[in-house]
């Protein structure tokens, strides 16, 4: 069986710096896999790469048996692909509700749908991110957290069959955290694969099934959250020496 989303020798190079180097991996389908690494290591590069904001200058990038690298972003959204992004842009002007709509309108073949309908699926979005109490607000008046959230409904009602997830959890108290994560919970359990970029380690261990580490736009590592955290090379270069001394009597896994 093919993997989901496959990805090999992908090179992007902004003037003469190589963002990232012949990075490749394969999902599977229904899997959680956390990109992890230090700043400017490669990550939200990779989902632009993904998501067809950037063009590679070499390798190549398949999801569900088709190639997709080249394509447009409307183009990679009506396939299936969803995202956040790692700063979020709401429509000002408009409502939570309107916001949501926007992805049933014009997302994936599957979402486009009628005005009416497609209200009706953002209600559900609004609903399933703990925003429908607040779908007639204006999104001035929202807090960074409920702007979040939006972003991840938003993406959500393009219907994707992936998504990619761009360190929603910033900024979050432990609380927000805790409630983002049971957001994710039950994103996954409705049968969407799932790749996220995430500096909170608790997060990491908390529902990826995988990570991969990049480093200077280079694939450092990959195994299970446990395993990763344990590696010498991503502990010199991502994690540090406290991380390890507290990893090792037990402390909580936690980075943000």
């Amino acid at each position: 069986m093919a993997p989901f989303l496959e990805l090999e020798g992908v090179t992007k190079r902004f003037g003469g710096v190589a963002a990232l180097d012949a990075v490749s991996f394969k999902v599977p389908g229904g899997e959680i896999l956390g990109l992890i690494g230090p700043n400017g290591a490669g990550k939200t590069t990779l989902l632009n790469c993904i998501s067809g904001v950037h063009h590679l200058d070499a390798g190549s990038i398949s999801f569900d048996g088709r190639r997709i690298s080249g394509l447009p972003p409307h183009q990679v959204a009506r396939l299936g692909i969803g995202r956040t992004f790692q700063v979020v842009k709401p429509f000002a002007s408009m409502t939570v509700r309107e916001n949501a709509a926007v992805g049933a309108l014009f997302g994936s073949s599957e979402a486009r749908l009628a005005p009416r309908a497609a209200f009706t699926w953002a209600d559900e979005v609004l609903e399933l991110v703990g925003l429908a109490p607040k779908a007639r607000m204006t999104v001035g008046s929202l807090t960074i957290p409920d702007r979040k959230r939006l972003e991840v409904a938003r993406a959500l009602a393009t219907k994707p069959r992936l998504l990619l997830l761009d360190e929603v959890m910033a900024g979050l108290n432990p609380v927000e955290v805790d409630e983002a994560l049971e957001i994710v919970r039950k994103v996954h359990a409705g049968g969407i694969t799932i790749v996220l970029i995430e500096h909170v380690m608790r997060v990491v261990v908390g529902v990826c099934d995988r990570v991969i580490v990049l480093h200077m736009g280079r694939f450092l590592a990959e195994g299970t959250p446990h395993e990763v955290l344990q590696d010498r090379r991503v502990i010199e270069a991502y994690l540090g020496e406290k991380y390890a001394q507290r990893a090792a009597r037990g402390g909580e896994a936690g980075r943000g």
